[in-house]
């Protein structure tokens, strides 16, 4: 019995010291506003930055979120949100990494970190849309996904015009805008086959009108053209033609071009 107390008495002791103040794990954080909390914000944050670095990214996700935990009003809990998202991104959990990015620039408007965020968002939702043999085709797929990086981008080249990041937003947008202009002249030629003339011609204007600068211009006004002749409206589809001509005079397509109005000149 005597054995018994001691032991207990024992636990008890190594309990309350291992539960004192000074065997802490984490020793309380300082008061916010003063140096003491910034300082202990920018060591924490290192800390997590450290093992991002090192690419140990479930280390790095618990440390960053400590820092958004303990020193959510300082500047670095609103990088550590940024971190989080790139560690999303890094581990190519792309949907959770663009909702990540997104959540930021909801409720970080004023924060300088806002354009690198949307280029994330951006650049996400592109590799999102990538080729790949598994797949159809880009055209014969669903353009959801395609149509709103093409709208965050036009979003992102609209809020900041001059960035670090220009000549790649320019390349994914140029590439998102022929995906997208590609499909209307598929969708097109499918109403044209089934000789769906007035919906083939809709479809081309489309593309023509919305998608600027798609690089496909010249294809969709040959398309455009030979639909007016299949309708019987020779005006419109000469003109269309000579638009071809005098436009694009160095496109393939001046080929085709040539050749129906070649055709429509012959009695």
């Amino acid at each position: 019995m005597i054995m018994l107390r001691r032991l207990l008495l024992s636990l008890t002791m190594v309990l309350a010291i291992a539960t004192a103040p000074g065997c802490s794990k984490d020793p309380p954080v300082a008061r916010p506003g003063t140096l003491q909390y910034s300082e202990e914000a920018r060591v924490s944050y290192e800390k997590a930055m450290r093992a991002y670095y090192e690419r140990d990214w479930e280390e790095a996700e618990k440390r960053f979120q400590k820092v958004r935990r303990d020193y959510g009003q300082s500047r670095y809990a609103r990088w550590a949100e940024l971190r989080l998202a790139d560690i999303k991104f890094e581990r190519d959990q792309l949907p959770e990494a663009i909702s990540a990015y997104k959540t930021f620039v909801q409720t970080r408007r004023l924060d300088p970190g806002i354009a690198y965020a949307q280029y994330r968002v951006c650049r996400a939702l592109f590799m999102q849309i990538s080729d790949t043999i598994m797949l159809p085709p880009q055209e014969e797929r669903d353009q959801g996904p395609t149509t709103e990086a093409y709208g965050e981008l036009r979003r992102f080249k609209k809020e900041h015009p001059s960035t670090r990041w220009d000549e790649e937003i320019d390349f994914m947008l140029l590439d998102v805008t022929g995906r997208l202009a590609r499909h209307e002249l598929y969708v097109a030629r499918f109403y044209l086959k089934q000789d769906n003339f007035e919906a083939a011609a809709a479809r081309a204007r489309y593309a023509l009108r919305t998608y600027e600068n798609s690089g496909l211009e010249p294809e969709a006004l040959v398309l455009l053209g030979e639909t007016y002749l299949k309708m019987k409206k020779e005006r419109e589809a000469r003109e269309t033609f000579q638009r071809v001509l005098a436009v694009y005079p160095a496109s393939p397509f001046v080929v085709p071009a040539r050749s129906f109005l070649q055709e429509m000149s012959t009695p």
